[in-house]
């Protein structure tokens, strides 16, 4: 007999739901800033479905809990397991109070599972995790997407298996997952042996600001390892990726430092720069005016209290040029908007411009850039200046020796730079960051060659080089000519704002050379801060790719926990593949099975895409319905499958009645053999 599970009678919903919206403002470690996927599973969410769908209701024992009142308050104790379980602190396994907890939830599942096959569960964490891996019990994810699922279910001790038709996705998976439990505990291999230092944030010496070398994040590195430090979980690893990552902007600051020069103060000091910022131009379409009239969304650049800044344009209507000076809060009030969706505002002449006439402009290869403004690093503060000839001048002489081929799709409605001739990747990009992206993607080779002559194998060196090409996508999604300047928090904005590239007028350019937000290290901490926070003492995880309509990887009856396409919400190929064309030529040796194509796999996605094929409904239907029934006939019955659907619903009218996403996809569970049994969490069991 199948015993009921917490599940499918109650939730902690309140505390489940309060953790996951916490999750948004965690940062530092968190497994989201690893790399930017869409629609990513809030972990808290994860974790507590998971345990709930493998634990014992207690009604469902009713020899050990015989009343309501027995069978209330063991609910209460599993509903505060709960509660503390999906607390973000509470998976930092390097506090004990984090390692007891884990091992109580890892304790409840192993008892529930012992319970159904007459034994009697371990107690000590080393052998409730052997209990918990002998026992054949997997969760499998067949849409792992951004991998929530595969790592809390490896968190919580079980094996986890994932799989996803697109190859970034599979990527970070193995980044999750796979890699970290294969160096648990090894020691670094660079020759200074980084120590736990880097745990903490690191602190600027005095000079640092205006000379990256002086950094202490290049000055770090002793024996330590050498003489009995411990490197617990994938701390070693974390250490190399940090050690080699620093290696190569110190190489990349060789190369093209030049690109980057400091800015020159008005008292004859120097300050590095953090960003330049820019907008886009068109001619003026007055004949008797004529200038670049500069497209700009806001001319504001701070808004914080006490260094509120904006730039203001200046008209030279003989030379029919516009510049740009920076004013501070007591020089008057910022311009307005220059664009929008109704058209351009010319500053110079006070004309206007249909947005018609842009784009024509535009596709016709006439759209420019112009600086307006320089933001450096100052005294505990930003600081605003105009911008100059020099930097002007430094910017144009970047000439990069490589660019990512591949054409953005043509889809207006989610890649709106497409209606302006903005069509192929490498668009994306000024001169100056297309040469930074490659000389850093040229140099990862050169850092696998060190790490091997310093000691490490292929496989190791492999793993390092994985997480830095990851390092690399998210520097492409911060430099980029689509990436705003956040003139609230006075920091790097991305391109994926939203899960759609739209067009950006005004962009900041961020130096991978300075201390502040967008630089190179930056993002090398964000990667290493979580390989450290990483489970890695537990069952091993595995990931693979394949068109889960196709092929299942569910051998042993798994429990079944995954969070499906949604209808036509997301673009997942065509959004991915801006980043699959700067990490494909970085591992293509390394993972060829996932890089062989130019692009990623784009016929074979579910998705109800209209303009990519005929009968999109019927394109995402049948693909769905295939693959819940190969996961009906494969997944165990001793538990429920969970399934998560977050679709935001839209009706549509098809002969005669209302359709929707949600509509399409309870159909697909019912037609499967699925019979629905609880819709808290939204989970079903196989049906007869």
């Amino acid at each position: 007999m199948n015993r009921r599970k917490l599940i499918e009678v109650d939730l902690p919903l309140d505390d489940i739901n309060r953790e996951a919206a916490r999750e948004k403002s965690i940062r530092h470690g968190h497994p989201s800033t690893l790399h930017l996927w869409w629609a990513r599973r809030p972990l808290a969410a994860c974790r507590a479905v998971i345990f709930a769908s493998l634990v014992d209701d207690p009604s469902a024992c009713p020899d050990e809990f015989p009343s309501d009142a027995e069978q209330a308050a063991e609910r209460k104790r599993l509903h505060d397991i709960i509660s503390e379980l999906v607390k973000w602190k509470n998976t930092d396994e390097s506090r004990p109070e984090a390692r007891d907890l884990l091992n109580r939830a890892r304790y409840e599942i192993a008892r529930s599972v012992a319970r159904t096959r007459g034994e009697r569960a371990p107690s000590a964490p080393a052998e409730l995790l052997r209990y918990l891996g002998a026992q054949a019990l997997s969760i499998y994810d067949p849409f792992a997407g951004g991998g929530s699922i595969p790592l809390e279910a490896q968190r919580l001790g079980l094996r986890a298996i994932g799989t996803d038709l697109n190859p970034v996705a599979v990527l970070i998976n193995k980044a999750l997952i796979e890699l970290p439990p294969k160096f648990a505990g090894q020691p670094p291999v660079n020759p200074g042996g980084e120590t736990e230092l880097f745990n903490a944030k690191p602190q600027r010496r005095k000079d640092a600001k205006n000379n990256p070398e002086n950094d202490q994040e290049f000055q770090r590195g002793s024996a330590a390892s050498r003489h009995g430090v411990d490197f617990n979980g994938a701390a070693g690893l974390a250490a190399d990726i940090r050690y080699y990552g620093r290696w190569m902007r110190e190489e990349a600051f060789k190369r093209i430092g030049h690109l980057y020069p400091k800015i020159k103060l008005s008292d004859g000091s120097q300050a590095t720069v953090v960003a330049w910022l820019w907008a886009r131009t068109v001619p003026c379409p007055n004949p008797a005016c004529g200038v670049p009239m500069p497209l700009m969304k806001t001319f504001q650049l701070s808004k914080k209290a006490k260094n509120q800044h904006w730039t203001r344009p200046t008209t030279d209507r003989e030379a029919r040029t516009v510049s740009f000076v920076v004013q501070n809060h007591s020089d008057g009030v910022p311009q307005t908007d220059t664009v929008n969706r109704n058209g351009a505002f010319c500053v110079a002449c006070g004309g206007t411009a249909r947005l018609k006439y842009v784009r024509e402009q535009s596709r016709a290869g006439n759209m420019g850039e112009q600086m307006t403004a320089i933001v450096a690093e100052g005294d505990r503060r930003r600081l605003f200046l105009s911008p100059t000839e020099e930097h002007i001048k430094a910017s144009l002489s970047a000439a990069p020796s490589w660019h990512p081929n591949g054409k953005m799709p043509n889809r207006t409605r989610d890649f709106t730079p497409s209606g302006y001739g903005i069509t192929h990747w490498h668009q994306l990009f000024s001169e100056r960051q297309l040469t930074a992206l490659t000389t850093f993607s040229d140099l990862l080779a050169e850092a696998r060659t060190l790490m091997t002559e310093q000691g490490a194998d292929e496989d190791y060196a492999n793993a390092v080089c994985t997480y830095l090409a990851l390092v690399i996508g998210r520097v492409a999604d911060r430099c980029s000519s689509f990436a705003s300047w956040a003139v609230s928090r006075e920091t790097m904005g991305h391109v994926f704002t939203r899960q759609a590239i739209p067009m950006v007028w005004d962009f900041a350019e961020a130096s991978p050379f300075s201390t502040s937000t967008g630089n190179w290290m930056n993002h090398v901490n964000w990667v290493a801060g979580v390989v450290e926070r990483l489970p890695v003492n537990a069952n091993g995880g595995t990931v693979y790719q394949a068109d889960a309509s196709t092929t299942i990887h569910a051998k042993d009856g798994p429990v079944i926990v995954t969070d499906p396409p949604y209808y036509d919400n997301i673009a997942y190929a065509d959004l991915s593949d801006f980043f699959y064309v700067w990490i494909r030529p970085l591992l293509r040796d390394t993972y060829p099975e996932l890089f062989a194509g130019m692009t990623t796999p784009k016929e074979e996605e579910m998705i109800a895409e209209p303009q990519r094929f005929d009968q999109s409904r019927q394109r995402f239907e049948e693909p769905l319905r295939k693959t819940l029934k190969r996961i009906r006939e494969r997944c165990t019955d001793e538990f429920p499958s969970s399934i998560f659907y977050a679709y935001k619903q839209q009706e549509e009218e098809r002969q005669g009645r209302a359709s929707t996403g949600w509509e399409t996809m309870l159909t697909a569970i019912v037609q499967s053999g699925f019979q629905i049994v609880g819709n808290l969490a939204h989970t079903y069991r196989n049906g007869e």
